[in-house]
């Protein structure tokens, strides 16, 4: 029997037995000059469960983007499987691929470059409706004033050009074409960090109640934690094209087992100043290695300050070291 557990401050439903997306083994390399390859994204295992919100975070060129355009199909994988609703996305039909990118969609991080400037916003919300339904004209246009109410502008936008709104108001279109098919599943790629830090939070609500009222699933990406802690349930934290942890927001803050997620976690702001004078800083050294010469063994080896001869050598799996927390580590931190 389905189990429904609400597991977080957003309120949806998370279906614990039901996988919508899983991946395995997910490769992006390119070829750069002469016989270089960049490993953007080099060997990825997750799932993602229905009505569930993971967060995708690390440094910037860790393979976090790549992997969202990855699953939308923006870019052609090197190797791995990608199976989305219980169907492997190589082997399937031309219908069934059509639908899958009705389900699958995706909020841009640029709300400026996203939008056609030269189409209206009813244009360009009505886009994908028309592309993948057979709705009538006055069926499309209900649906985008209703779109437009969802997302918090007046219907009387509908007739305006991109130019003429604000960051916010820019993404809250692009949000309301994401949804427009009522999408299973929707990859957020950096959507706030190109906003004022007010916005910020109004569009990061917003999410959070249209997943609510739409039963969205989401992948949400960014490279700065707060934002990933306040929308998400589970954490997936990327080191140079690996996952090195994945676990829930609660686990992942209260004690990180990662040396490069314990010194992301570390650097979170905290407005106590009480509990901030008394945590320690774990300060990395060195900048992050390019992806064009990924070191050998652990890939954090050279900016981990608990590094030993093993890491030098071999690379670590990511393995469950508890129920649900999983760790590419040999002497992982905060293990009980």
């Amino acid at each position: 029997m389905v189990n429904l557990q609400n597991q977080s401050r957003n309120g949806q439903d998370v279906i614990e037995d039901k996988i919508l997306l899983e991946v395995n083994g997910l490769k992006k390399y390119f070829h750069v000059g002469k016989n270089q390859i960049l490993k953007a994204v080099d060997g990825i295992d997750f799932t993602v469960l229905q009505g569930e919100t993971l967060g995708i975070v690390g440094e910037s060129g860790c393979g976090k983007s790549t992997t969202g355009n990855l699953l939308i199909h923006l870019l052609d994988k090197t190797e791995g499987t990608i199976i989305f609703n219980g169907l492997d996305m190589d082997k399937m039909t031309k219908e069934e691929m059509r639908k899958s990118r009705a389900d699958i969609q995706m909020i841009f991080q640029d709300p400026y470059s996203s939008l056609n400037p030269r189409m209206r916003v009813k244009d360009i919300i009505a886009e994908p409706i028309k592309t993948h339904t057979k709705l009538s004209k006055k069926e499309i246009n209900d649906e985008v004033n209703r779109l437009l109410d969802a997302v918090g502008l007046d219907r009387s936008y509908g007739i305006r050009y991109p130019h003429e709104f604000s960051g916010g108001q820019r993404q809250r279109i692009g949000i309301a074409r994401a949804i427009a098919l009522r999408p299973k599943l929707v990859i957020c790629d950096e959507p706030v960090s190109a906003l004022d830090v007010s916005i910020q939070a109004q569009i990061l609500n917003l999410l959070m109640r249209l997943q609510k009222e739409f039963k969205l699933t989401f992948i949400f990406i960014a490279h700065g934690l707060p934002a990933v802690k306040y929308i998400s349930n589970r954490i997936a934290v990327m080191y140079l094209g690996r996952i090195v942890e994945i676990t829930t927001k609660n686990e992942l803050f209260e004690k990180p087992m990662h040396p490069y997620t314990e010194s992301l976690v570390s650097a979170v702001p905290l407005p106590d100043p009480t509990i901030r004078d008394k945590r320690e800083r774990i300060v990395l050294q060195d900048d992050i290695p390019s992806n064009l010469n990924i070191p050998t063994g652990c890939r954090f080896h050279s900016r981990c300050p608990y590094v030993q001869d093993i890491c030098k050598m071999k690379e670590p799996s990511l393995s469950e070291l508890e129920k649900g927390h999983q760790v590419a580590c040999f002497f992982p931190r905060n293990l009980n």
